[in-house]
């Protein structure tokens, strides 16, 4: 590795990952809500994405003067972790300037909840994460995408796209989060959970307040 090269990478001081499925048939869909973000961050701030290792894709960018690494898991959903975990691995950061972005089924459509840590909740994109970061103490920013209706698959709901009665309140969703990870950075996390968690969910799988 090059001086150059070496002074990039310790240059990161956040990352930020959206989880969701690389490819066509599934990039407008639910379960994809991740990558809405972090490509609405690198859209506002001039990122460009590149290849970064064989799966995963990454691009820089400027958060108020802050080095923040975006990142796109290329695996499916259930190895998540496989791209994220050597990322975090490479440049040493605390785990508390990780943050994971993702789709939430307990949580209604257009709600964030912004967590320092917790289960899995049932995703499989966060349950991957933990597994190979061997670790839950990792910030994660959750975006409503529920409920599931009646008598329709869980999986099948998650993969399928938003409904065109939809697209706005997804729309005003991605913007409020965007927004939540800048104040995550500036601010802290607490700050950015006072001013984002307004509404309380009626199910959260994580338990926490």
């Amino acid at each position: 590795m090059g001086k150059d090269q070496e002074e990039a990478r310790v240059a990161v001081e956040y990352i930020v990952a959206g989880l969701g499925n690389p490819g066509d048939r599934y990039r407008r869909t639910r379960h994809n809500l991740g990558f809405f973000v972090v490509e609405a961050l690198a859209q506002e701030r001039g990122g460009r994405w590149g290849q970064a290792g064989r799966n995963r894709r990454a691009a820089r960018v400027a958060i108020s003067g802050r080095d923040v690494l975006l990142i796109e898991p290329l695996t499916f959903m259930n190895l998540s972790g496989e791209a994220l975990a050597p990322v975090v691995d490479a440049e040493t950061l605390p785990l508390d300037r990780l943050l994971v972005v993702c789709d939430d089924l307990a949580l209604p459509l257009g709600q964030t909840r912004l967590r320092p840590s917790g289960s899995d909740g049932g995703h499989n994109g966060l349950a991957s994460v933990i597994e190979h970061l061997g670790e839950t103490r990792f910030p994660r920013l959750r975006l409503g995408i529920g409920p599931v209706p009646p008598r329709v698959d869980a999986a099948e709901f998650v993969t399928a796209e938003f409904l065109p009665e939809e697209e706005a309140p997804v729309e005003e969703m991605v913007k409020t989060a965007t927004a939540c990870v800048g104040a995550w950075i500036v601010d802290g996390i607490d700050r950015a959970m006072g001013r984002f968690n307004v509404r309380r969910e009626a199910a959260d799988p994580e338990g926490a307040p």
